[in-house]
């Protein structure tokens, strides 16, 4: 099995305790499409139990090249032409007078009085995000996988908030091998700030670290550790996290191709002696449904059920009782929709 990063250590059992329980909103809508040239969107809209509602625009393009230097191996030339106008510009095949058509990673134009250069190159593996919120966040991202090294994944991400005239920008770095997981987070306008972890592994044993630093402090803001162990049918890990004082086991098991158990022990060494407890199970109904359910020490329950009613159109029912409080108006219900196309 693969090195996972070190936040998906207890991967399985967090989205078995976690991942479609539809209560935690009374609605959500999510609608995904994807276009022949590898544009993908997906818009979600959410309203919460407070009835406040929320929605987010998502737009991606990704590069299937991964690199591939095409047929062709010769790059072309820049060129000058005269009175030379552009005004639309594609992620795809161009034809340039006397060039071949080459398709597009970037273009770089210099305006002059006389003449306008364009910059052509060849597509590298990138991925582009844009997204929109109903807070009007404006969030790019690039990305670049195995295009500068082997195993390496870099990210920018650019962020602007128009209201309060707030821009951010960030640089992650993933380097992935057989036996090593490395992530390294920079915050370029906030400190800065740099989060860096890792994680290596041998025979289905995992152990890895996390630390945070603020350059401006010359501080440790933080660190973490963990250690695991996958199997294809369970998986376990105890991590220690904020600043190793909050301490947590999982058990995460793949009963048989219908059944899967999982359960989660917390404690946080500085409140006190309590542990807290989560169990959850999911068991597949058929081939296009499933029903999850789940308690913890508090004796807050939850249930949910999801079934594919057609290609391309699911469903999703949820609620959560408090059990200790079943006279009181605490209990919550949820739906969710998801189109793709």
């Amino acid at each position: 099995m693969s090195v996972p990063a070190f936040a998906d250590i207890s991967k399985s059992a967090n989205d078995l305790l976690n991942k479609d329980f539809y209560h935690l909103s009374t609605g959500t809508i999510e609608v995904k499409s994807n276009t022949p040239n590898n544009v993908a969107f997906k818009v979600t809209g959410k309203s919460s139990h407070e009835k406040v509602t929320s929605g987010n625009l998502e737009g991606k393009y990704s590069d299937k090249s991964l690199g591939k230097t095409p047929k062709h191996s010769k790059q072309p030339k820049p060129f000058r032409r005269k009175k030379l106008r552009i005004t639309s510009f594609s992620l795809g095949p161009i034809n340039v007078p006397g060039h071949r058509a080459w398709p597009l990673s970037f273009i770089v134009c210099f305006s002059e009085r006389t003449s306008t250069m364009l910059m052509i190159y060849r597509r590298t593996g990138l991925t582009l995000t844009q997204t929109w919120n109903t807070a009007n966040l404006l969030e790019s991202k690039v990305e670049l996988n195995d295009s500068i090294a082997k195993g390496l994944k870099a990210e920018g991400v650019f962020a602007f908030l128009p209201a309060a005239q707030s821009k951010g920008a960030k640089l992650n770095l993933t380097f992935k091998q057989s036996a090593f997981h490395g992530r390294a987070f920079f915050d370029l306008l906030k400190g800065p700030t740099a989060n860096v972890d890792a994680v290596i592994g041998h025979e289905g044993f995992v152990a890895g670290a996390s630390a945070g630093y603020d350059v401006q402090k010359a501080a440790v803001t933080g660190y973490s550790a963990a250690v695991g162990f996958q199997a294809p049918s369970y998986s376990a890990a105890i991590t220690a996290t904020d600043n190793l004082s909050v301490f947590a086991a999982s058990y995460y098991h793949k009963v048989n191709s219908q059944v899967e158990a999982g359960a989660k022990a917390t404690w946080n060494s500085k409140s006190g002696n309590t542990v807290g407890l989560e169990l959850a199970s999911k068991y597949r109904l058929d081939p296009v449904s499933f029903a999850k359910a789940k308690i913890n020490d508090r004796g807050v329950a939850a249930v949910s059920y999801n079934v594919l009613l057609r290609p391309g159109v699911t469903l999703g029912l949820g609620a959560s009782f408090d059990t200790q409080k079943l006279e009181q108006a605490t209990h919550k219900v949820g739906t969710s929709f998801t189109f793709e196309s």
